[in-house]
C-alpha cells in the first residue's frame, strides 16, 4: 500500500498546478469523508481521491488521462484497485466501476470540484453552503462550466445516495481543509 505521503510526493511529481493540487486535495478529503462512512480503509481511499487526476498537466485529452497515467502508477506500486478506480473515473476508460471505491471516485470528482468552485465565490466559503444554493448553482451552465453535470448526478446515483447527501457529505469533508484550498477557515 503506497503511504499518503508518498502519493503526494507522486501528485507533486507530476502536478505544479496549484489548482490541479487542490482539486486532488479535495477529493482525497471526500474519498476519506465516504471511507469513513463505509467502515472502508481511510488511507487507500484517500490515495485513490489524491491520484485520480495526478498526470492531467501531461495527458489532458482522452484517452491518454487516465491510461497513460495508469501505466505509471502500476510502475511505481500502487495497488490495483486503486488504478482501477481511477481508470473506471473515466466514463471513456471503458472499465466498469465495480466496487464501493469505484463508485465512490466517480461521485466525489466532479461534485469536489463543483462545492469548491461554489465555495470561490461565497464571502463565507463552505459555511452555510446548503445543498439547495449547490444544486441552484449546478442549473447555471455557466457556473463552473467545466464540470460535468450529468457526472454529478450519476455519481449519486451510481453510489447510492441521495444528491442532497452527497454533497451535505463532500462540504462537510471539505471544511477542516478550508484553508487549504483557499477559503475561508
Amino acid at each position: 500500500m503506497i503511504s499518503r505521503d508518498h502519493a503526494w510526493s507522486l501528485l507533486t511529481e507530476f502536478t505544479k498546478s496549484d489548482s490541479l493540487r487542490k482539486h486532488a486535495r479535495a477529493v482525497e478529503a471526500s474519498m476519506r469523508a465516504y471511507a469513513r462512512r463505509y467502515g472502508e480503509d481511510l488511507d487507500t481511499w484517500g490515495v485513490a481521491g489524491m491520484l485520480h487526476d495526478f498526470d492531467y498537466e501531461m495527458h489532458p485529452r482522452a484517452p491518454h488521462h487516465p491510461l497513460k497515467g495508469a501505466e505509471i502508477l502500476l510502475a511505481r506500486s500502487v495497488s490495483e484497485p486503486i488504478v482501477h478506480a481511477i481508470l473506471a473515473h473515466a466514463d471513456y476508460a471503458g472499465l466498469p466501476r465495480v466496487s464501493r471505491l469505484d463508485r465512490a471516485l466517480y461521485a466525489c470528482d466532479e461534485l469536489s470540484g463543483f462545492v469548491h468552485a461554489c465555495a470561490l465565490v461565497r464571502p463565507t466559503g463552505l459555511e452555510g453552503l446548503e445543498p439547495k444554493s449547490v444544486r441552484k448553482k449546478l442549473k447555471q451552465p455557466s457556473f463552473a462550466a467545466g464540470v460535468h453535470r450529468d457526472e454529478v448526478f450519476k455519481g449519486a446515483e451510481e453510489l447510492g445516495v441521495d444528491l442532497d447527501d452527497h454533497i451535505r457529505t463532500v462540504v462537510e469533508a471539505l471544511r477542516p481543509i478550508a484553508a487549504d484550498l483557499g477559503l475561508p477557515a
